[in-house]
């Protein structure tokens, strides 16, 4: 399973496009292969959002990543956002319905882009976690 939490920073006075790409982005992701969670929500602080994703494993979320209308949203992306953190985390078994995050290896005889995004999103398991499963 992958599940990330991305800290997004949009620029001032982008808020209105992105909110409408992310309504783009969350209807066309609903019937993707793996998606868990696909939630996009606004923070505390003005012009961050947060988008909590989880799929059945990591290939399913690369393939998320690589999907038409992901790629198609790209560049509109790029123009909007300020600063982006993923942060990869953990569910707490016995206190949350999603399994552990875990990575696979690349599917054999992927194309570039999955080659490309396997390695720019290789999920970050910390070892901390390890002691506690």
């Amino acid at each position: 399973m992958a599940t990330i939490l991305a800290h997004i920073h949009i620029h001032p006075g982008k808020e209105n496009d992105w909110e409408t790409l992310c309504q783009k982005l969350w209807a066309a992701t609903q019937d993707e292969r793996g998606k868990l969670q696909y939630q996009y929500w606004r923070g505390q602080t003005p012009n961050l959002y947060y988008c909590l994703l989880s799929f059945e494993d990591f290939n399913a979320f690369i393939e998320h990543q690589t999907s038409g209308h992901h790629e198609e949203a790209s560049p509109l992306m790029q123009d909007m956002i300020a600063d982006m953190t993923l942060e990869w985390v953990d569910p707490v078994q016995g206190a949350s319905e999603l399994p552990s995050t875990n990575s696979q290896a690349l599917p054999e005889g992927a194309d570039a882009l999955t080659t490309e995004y396997h390695s720019l999103f290789a999920a970050t398991i910390a070892d901390w976690w390890q002691q506690l499963r």
